[in-house]
């Protein structure tokens, strides 16, 4: 019988390509949703209600493996005090939920694989390369990470092993980061954020699939790990390729950190700062990716 993967926020946008590679590798596949659904012939669909601390258990008590990617978006909206609250609780709520049903039924997974983020290493800019021993940060972002971790420490302590993906700018078709860059790069009027100069760590969906397959399959994979592509991308870099790869140079002037932050408010530091971070873990651990090179991998993406 196929092993199962329970997925929280598997109908998002990493959700859906993750969940075809898994059914592509021989998985079912097992989604956490608050909506009713119809399930399929490769996937079943289980309903939960964080706001009400509710889960239907048969979800978990089926699964051989779960995959925590449910967290909402960091630059949606402004950061006020509520929604810094929700960006935190929509991370670590699910994971509580999970743990508790987990020891209220002595389950023990195969594995357990939460997404994280490169925002650990802080919303700052320097030449430091950032790997899974640097320092944690104590801002924002530094600090909602930690906390997120934490909550997946508490899996590891029921003898489950635990997985950390610390995930970069996610490149997609149509989705994610280039869904909402790529419009105003599309009709001519692409430009730099701030000074340009903040590193902006990136890795393909593909190879972030294969990094979470790889997370499952391999039991030797344990801890915290960074999913990026190390090639010193800057947001001018990034914004010169993807403005050429619509055949024009770019032309209008930077926009000003402080007009950012005028708009934006606190928020603004996750767009004006950005570290470069290693990959030499994931890579050591047999993870060979299909994309380094910025061009082709935005000339995949782009529609």
């Amino acid at each position: 019988m196929a092993k199962n993967v329970l997925l929280t926020g598997g109908t998002g946008f990493i959700g859906k390509y993750l969940t075809d590679v898994l059914i592509a590798n021989g998985f079912s596949v097992s989604i956490l949703s608050r909506s009713d659904r119809n399930n399929t012939d490769f996937i079943k669909y289980y309903k939960w209600d964080l706001e009400r601390n509710l889960i239907d258990e048969n979800a978990i008590l089926k699964a051989d493996y779960i995959i925590h990617l449910a967290g909402e978006g960091i630059v949606e909206k402004r950061w006020t005090a509520k929604r810094k609250k929700n960006i935190l609780e929509s991370r670590t709520q699910p994971i509580e939920l999970i743990y508790s049903v987990l020891e209220k039924n002595n389950k023990l997974l195969k594995g357990f694989v939460s997404a994280s983020a490169i925002g650990i290493y802080g919303a700052e800019t320097s030449n430091e390369i950032c790997t899974e021993n640097s320092p944690p940060a104590n801002d924002f972002l530094g600090l909602t990470c930690q906390k997120w971790e934490h909550a997946v420490d508490k899996i590891e302590s029921l003898g489950i092993r635990t997985v950390k993906i610390r995930t970069g700018i996610v490149l997609g078709r149509n989705e994610g980061f280039l869904k909402k860059l790529t419009p105003g790069f599309k009709i001519g009027f692409g430009t730099v954020l701030g000074t340009g100069k903040q590193y902006l760590p990136w890795i393909h969906i593909e190879d972030l699939c294969i990094i979470y397959l790889k997370a499952i399959q391999d039991e030797q994979i344990n801890g915290a790990y960074n999913a990026t592509v190390l090639d010193n991308t800057t947001n001018v870099i990034l914004s010169k390729t993807l403005a050429n790869l619509y055949g024009y140079s770019i032309w209008l002037p930077k926009i000003p950190a402080f007009i950012l932050k005028l708009i934006l408010g606190e928020m603004s530091v996750a767009i004006l700062n950005g570290q470069r971070v290693s990959s030499e873990k994931i890579k050591k651990a047999g993870v060979n990716f299909l994309y380094e090179d910025l061009k082709t991998a935005l000339s995949n993406c782009l529609p």
